[in-house]
């Protein structure tokens, strides 16, 4: 198995919108897009943030996230992080925050690296204290039903 990583191409879109598997996993990686998620809706969002990433397993798109916040030795923030379903449980989001927290040092000097998690993404809320992500806030969302979630916020500190 290997990962490797490279910046978005329109040729990507398409697949990568396949990736979300309903409305709840849409919302996870993109609360303001409205499912099912289009290549249209998809390159606005990459219009207006930074560094959008692919990760590939062996030359396969399985992992996509992009910074919505960066300045130059501030703070980066990582969102639209969603991986294939395929390939879940396979290493590949980790090697995906990996990557966007190395590029965040290298390109920004950022100090610190932030993401938020909503509630239910149970996977996320286990993987990102692993890559030593610690919340430092909680702010109340409705979700695509309208209902009340939880949206954790983690900071990564230059140590």
């Amino acid at each position: 198995m290997s990962l490797t990583h490279r910046p978005v191409v329109a040729a990507d879109l398409a697949l990568l919108c396949t990736f979300p598997q309903g409305p709840e996993e849409l919302y996870f990686m993109f609360p303001k897009a409205s499912f099912p998620l289009t290549p249209a809706q998809l390159q606005a969002s990459i219009d207006q943030r930074a560094d959008s990433t692919v990760v590939e397993l062996d030359g396969r798109v399985v992992g996509f996230a992009n910074f919505y916040e960066w300045e130059r030795g501030g703070r980066c923030s990582i969102g639209n992080v969603i991986v294939d379903p395929a390939a879940r449980g396979q290493g590949v989001a980790r090697y995906l925050i990996e990557k966007m927290i190395a590029m965040a040092r290298e390109h920004y000097q950022a100090k610190d690296v932030e993401l938020s998690c909503f509630n239910q993404n149970t996977a996320g809320l286990l993987l990102y204290p692993q890559l030593g992500f610690v919340p430092y806030g909680v702010e109340e969302r409705r979700n695509h039903r309208g209902e009340r979630v939880a949206l954790v916020q983690m900071r990564l500190q230059r140590a």
